[in-house]
């Protein structure tokens, strides 16, 4: 790793976008030899999403570490799928190993309001994280709902706005564009 300090980036808002401009920054890394993870928060992996397929042929460690919506299981299988991933984004952010980590849907994890998640990862915590990782460490953390002291903290924010999506209109996520 170079001597330069890395950089917390926020991807945050209610359009379309924010994962897949965490992919370009993993892909953009990758390209340049960097070492790259990615751990989803919500994405199941008893799902096929295309970002897993191309990630696995361009050797970008990825770990789709949730139960999906959190309208779709229980609030207890949530819970453990959360635990379980904060554990390894812990672990990997932790380790000195990588040049940049994307912690996806995050945010919305923060988020969450049907249940308590505050027991398993709070703001503080990912303050904590964010404050005590290897100094060159790029962290992207993106989702819905960035919390203001996320805001504050990190070196880029950006805000993906909503001007108009087909979901609007009943369109159906498309594979290849939203998965």
């Amino acid at each position: 790793m170079s001597q330069y300090k890395g950089r917390v980036i926020v991807y945050t808002g209610d359009g379309k976008g924010k994962t897949t401009a965490a992919l370009g920054l993993a892909l953009r890394a990758a390209g340049r030899g960097k070492k790259v993870a990615i751990i989803q928060f919500i994405k199941s992996p008893q799902r096929t999403y295309g970002e897993h397929i191309v990630c696995e042929k361009l050797s970008i460690e990825m770990h789709q570490m949730g139960a999906g919506f959190t309208w779709t299981k229980t609030p207890e299988e949530h819970r453990q799928a959360l635990k379980n991933a904060w554990s390894l984004a812990k672990e990997k952010v932790l380790s000195g190993q990588y040049d940049l980590i994307v912690l996806d849907e995050l945010n919305n994890v923060l988020a969450i309001d049907r249940f308590s998640v505050d027991d398993i990862v709070s703001i503080n915590d990912v303050i904590q994280l964010i404050q005590t990782r290897p100094p060159q460490l790029h962290l992207v953390i993106t989702g819905r709902s960035a919390k203001k002291e996320l805001i504050a903290l990190a070196d880029i924010v950006t805000e993906m706005k909503l001007v108009k999506h087909d979901y609007q209109e009943g369109i159906c996520a498309m594979k290849g564009i939203e998965f």
